[in-house]
């Protein structure tokens, strides 16, 4: 009667169907020696399994199977189960792949490996940011037509945290780096007897590119992370989750606001950031190499065009959208947990610096070539 009450697990072949492996008894942890020797020795030519006559079956059971369809490189969403067992099934399925590895693997595969995987990563993120933008537009049109659904409160108060608070770090930043560029200018130009160029080149990399691209950089870091914690935070405390139950649309609540506001702050700092680098390259000029800042000012007005002026601020409106889309959709994406917050984190503030400088080099590049 003990032999009948468990039957160990067994495979057998389908006379019509030759590739079809039929499996019954018991595939349990208790009999996991049993179950790796009938796995072991499945026939080759086997295609897809048939588990619909296993009496019982656990998680070991499943894995089990997992590992025999990698093995055997089988479709495992072929194999047929019962139906009592297919909740189990599709719960193991699904975090099997969500198994960290137990040891780094090396060589050229496994590196080529892990690049086709980051590249397919980042495809699915490029992809999830600008689906994402579609979704903020129609709703900031949505808006458009149901002024009551714009939040003036929370954008007052983030244009306060990312924009007001933002100012001194920026103006340092800037006004120092504008002192360097100044002064290594200053060191090639002296052997050439031409130390008041530093003029312009303090000027044009300010006004053109440093400017805007410094407190984009700085938003990135300061920002884009901040966003991601506070909405990923919110989401592992299913505060967006009650949002939602309310009626209430997380992007009109969260998003929207926190995009205006850099909207409106990322060009207005930016202005800042020029000012400050160029009040930078004025005082290295004054008191480093011996240009008065009456003849700085001067030489400026009479070289620079309003033209770069115009290209730095047309850039900030760009980098302020990708940094608040990039922040909100990787708080958006938060699983619930605080490793998941923490990588989210680090995502968001990667891939904003990371876009930021790649759109700058285009921009620059493509305004260069068209003669702005």
């Amino acid at each position: 009667m003990t032999a009948l009450a468990t039957p160990p697990p067994s495979i057998d072949t389908d006379d019509r169907e030759p590739g079809r492996l039929r499996l019954a008894g018991q595939w349990t942890l208790e009999k996991a020696g049993e179950i790796t020797a009938c796995l072991g020795g499945a026939p080759a030519e086997a295609t897809t399994v048939d588990a619909s006559g296993v009496q019982r079956l656990d998680s070991l059971g499943v894995l089990q199977l997992l590992r025999f369809a990698d093995r055997r490189q089988l479709d495992f969403s072929g194999f047929t189960f019962h139906p009592d067992h297919q909740a189990l099934v599709a719960a193991i399925d699904d975090v099997a792949d969500d198994r960290p590895q137990t040891r780094r693997q090396y060589g050229i595969h496994e590196a080529l490996a892990r690049l086709g995987r980051a590249v397919t990563n980042n495809w699915r993120e490029l992809r999830s940011l600008l689906g994402f933008f579609g979704e903020v537009l129609v709703k900031l049109l949505r808006m458009l037509r149901q002024p009551a659904r714009f939040r003036p409160t929370a954008t007052v108060f983030h244009m306060e945290q990312v924009g007001l608070d933002a100012v001194p770090l920026v103006a340092l930043l800037c006004f120092l780096v504008g002192a360097v560029v100044a002064f290594l200018g200053a060191n090639v130009l002296r052997d050439f007897g031409a130390t008041i160029f530093v003029v312009e080149l303090v000027s044009i990399a300010f006004l053109r590119e440093f400017g805007v691209l410094l407190t984009a950089i700085i938003l990135a870091g300061r920002t884009a992370s901040a966003f991601t914690a506070q909405i990923g935070a919110m989401v592992s405390r299913e505060e967006v989750d009650a949002m939602r139950a309310l009626g209430l649309d997380p992007v009109d609540l969260l998003v929207i606001p926190r995009v205006l506001a850099l909207l409106v702050t990322l060009p207005l700092l930016t202005f800042v950031a020029m000012m400050a680098g160029l009040l930078g390259g004025l005082t290295v000029g004054a008191y480093s190499l011996e240009i008065p800042p009456q003849q700085y000012l001067a030489r400026m007005q009479d070289t620079m065009e309003l033209r770069h002026l115009w290209v730095g601020l047309g850039k900030a409106p760009v980098f302020a959208l990708v940094i608040s889309l990039i922040g909100c959709l990787e708080g958006l994406q938060v699983k619930g947990t605080a490793q998941s917050l923490g990588e989210r984190t680090t995502s968001s503030v990667v891939q904003a610096i990371s876009l930021v400088i790649i759109l700058d080099a285009f921009f620059a590049i493509w305004l260069m070539e068209m003669g702005w």
